[in-house]
């Protein structure tokens, strides 16, 4: 199974790709995860990509691309894979079916979990945490059982700074700005299988095996 993951912050997506990946025994690939290996083995392309990670730079797209054909190509993505933070940009899209059509190997499905932005924002928004023992709350899905206060040792929770309303909205619309014109691309290549995020997590999951069916 061949997939791609997009969804926004928020709607549950790791989870997801944590179940998919053991469902169908297929390597997850992250933008991160291909950095890391090409610079630990020092491909040509994970020094170039350390010379601008080093500095605070974005890597470029030509590196990127580079990085993503060298991974795909590797053995244990012949059964499949799922992408997940590539592509981004209508380039890269472009590029990886230019990858993929060299490897001779085509898209099971590009997966959109989609949920209202009211409802990330509730999600995004609702994170607590204990200042002495780190422990992690949720507002509405986990919350501590007196307010404000750590159940496990007493001290003040509070909420971190790019947990706010204003930095979530931010996000959010960086987010939906970079992804339309994919979600288009891919709907338009007839690749996309769209899902409601606002379920239960085996509910979400279960919708988004029935679409690959």
């Amino acid at each position: 199974m061949r997939l791609i993951l997009v969804g926004p912050p928020g709607a549950g997506k790791g989870t997801q790709a944590e179940q998919l990946i053991e469902h169908y025994k297929i390597p997850h690939i992250s933008t991160g995860d291909m950095f890391r290996a090409a610079i630990k083995e020092q491909t040509l392309l994970g020094i170039k990509a350390k010379e601008f990670m080093d500095k605070g730079a974005l890597v470029p797209d030509e590196v990127t691309i580079g990085i993503v054909a060298e991974r795909l190509a590797q053995s244990d993505c012949l059964n499949g894979f799922l992408l997940d933070g590539f592509p981004r940009t209508l380039a890269q899209a472009d590029a990886l079916a230019g990858i993929l059509n060299d490897l001779n190997i085509s898209l099971d499905g590009v997966i959109s979990i989609e949920l209202d932005d009211s409802i990330l924002l509730e999600r995004l928004t609702g994170r607590r945490i204990c200042r002495q023992c780190g422990a992690t709350y949720h507002k509405v899905f986990n919350p501590p059982t007196e307010e404000g206060i750590c159940s496990k040792c007493g001290a003040e929770l509070y909420q971190r700074s790019d947990d706010t309303l204003e930095t979530a909205q931010n996000r959010l619309r960086v987010y939906n700005d970079q992804t339309e014109p994919l979600i288009a691309y891919y709907s338009d290549c007839g690749f996309l299988k769209r899902v409601q995020g606002d379920q239960d997590i085996k509910q979400v999951f279960q919708s988004i095996l029935n679409v690959l069916v």
